[in-house]
């Protein structure tokens, strides 16, 4: 059986209070709300959006539900939900549809962002305020920041505001989105600039071929001249501290890995062949113990402030939460036999988006862990005759 790498060494392991206050969110009549929408708007669609891409239909959805500024203070009509609460709707939603719930992720933490720039006092802008008001669905293009200099969005100062050129790899949610949030490089300074932006003439999208999370309507957008006006900027920050924050951004296994590591087991509980069912038992507690290893060391961290903290500890969960998942995902293909390879399933579905977990959010630092972690695995040795 795979280890679970940190949950199973020496280290103090973190309690599981964080774990358990993600439970007690689905007590919150918004979250209960979210997860009737889930069940019986998501899950029953999901083939059909990995197939056909996530509908339009979905935006108006997500603003009845509030699920578009959820993070929103409530004089902006929003659920300000706590981090626990937060995680727990992350979870229902990637359990439910992972395609509808990566359009919907590259959205909501803008709108956490936002509000924290709102509560520390800083002027919001129109735009701004649109986001935190549940009007617009903000596609985020943010990633490339960590291959400057070999690539990345470029900023150049202009009057009253900055210009940004460049391609960014990847870009969820094209033509459900009216506008992005985006961070490019200033070269010369080194510094980052975040900021929203319409879509518009400017932005231009061609299409990727995504063998996971097809329906995502993930695409290749390129900027071209985009004006940004300086009310429009979120932030500037020198790219060292953009670093140092993101690294805490990808050290996690974070809600998606167990929203749908419960989904799998939930199916593997309901198949016919009794090892099928055995194998859910089995590692539904491995589940839960690497789940409240990972919110609780992300706390930890969070509590610490700026720094490393524990990172090749979390950066292990995370390794062992991939592994599971690929475990998991294999077991209910098997469990189906041949059918489980046909586009009607849900396991070759399942199977796929735990291929894009494994990607999603990596650097060089988690990529290495994800190796690491597999090398030490038990592997054939070589034969004494070879």
């Amino acid at each position: 059986m795979p280890a679970i790498t940190a949950a199973q060494s020496s280290i103090p392991r973190p309690d599981r209070v964080a774990a358990d206050e993600v439970d007690d969110a689905d007590q919150i009549p918004f979250v209960t709300r979210v997860a009737d929408y889930a069940n019986t708007v998501l899950r029953p669609y999901g083939l059909q959006a990995d197939r056909d891409g996530v509908p339009p239909q979905r935006v108006a959805e997500f603003a009845d539900v509030k699920l578009l500024n959820h993070l929103a203070p409530k004089e902006f009509g929003g659920a300000a939900l706590s981090r626990a609460a937060d995680r727990r709707v992350h979870e229902i939603l990637s359990g439910a549809c992972l395609n509808t719930w990566l359009v919907w992720a590259q959205h909501a933490p803008i709108v956490g962002r936002l509000a924290k720039e709102y509560a520390r006092g800083v002027e919001v802008s129109q735009r701004a305020s649109d986001v935190l008001s549940g009007r617009l669905l903000v596609g985020a293009a943010i990633s490339d920041v960590r291959r400057f200099p070999d690539h990345f969005v470029e900023a150049t100062r202009v009057r009253n505001g900055w210009r940004l050129n460049g391609t960014v790899s990847w870009f969820s949610g094209w033509g459900l989105n009216s506008a992005v949030f985006v961070a490019a490089v200033e070269p010369s300074s080194r510094s980052v600039i975040t900021s929203l932006i319409p879509i518009d003439h400017h932005v231009t999208a061609s299409a990727l071929g995504l063998s996971a999370l097809g329906g995502s309507r993930t695409q290749r957008v390129h900027l071209s001249d985009a004006p940004v006006a300086d009310a429009d900027v979120i932030s500037v920050q020198p790219l060292d501290e953009w670093r140092r924050e993101d690294v805490d951004t990808v050290s996690d296994a974070r809600p998606q890995h167990f929203g749908l590591a419960a989904r799998v087991i939930d199916e593997l509980r309901a198949e016919r062949e009794p090892i099928a069912r055995e194998i859910a038992e089995t590692w539904a507690p491995r589940i839960a113990q690497i789940r409240a290893d990972a919110y609780g060391l992300s706390d930890e961290a969070i509590a610490a402030g700026t720094g490393p903290h524990r990172t090749q500890e979390r950066l292990a969960v995370k390794a062992a939460s991939g592994e599971a998942l690929s475990t998991l995902t294999r077991a209910l293909l098997i469990a189906r036999s041949g059918h489980g390879i046909g586009l009607d399933d849900t396991a070759q579905l399942h199977a796929r988006s735990a291929l894009f977990v494994l990607v999603q959010g990596q650097n060089a630092d988690v990529r290495r862990a994800q190796l690491t972690h597999l090398n030490l695995l038990d592997a054939p040795t070589k034969s004494k005759d070879s």
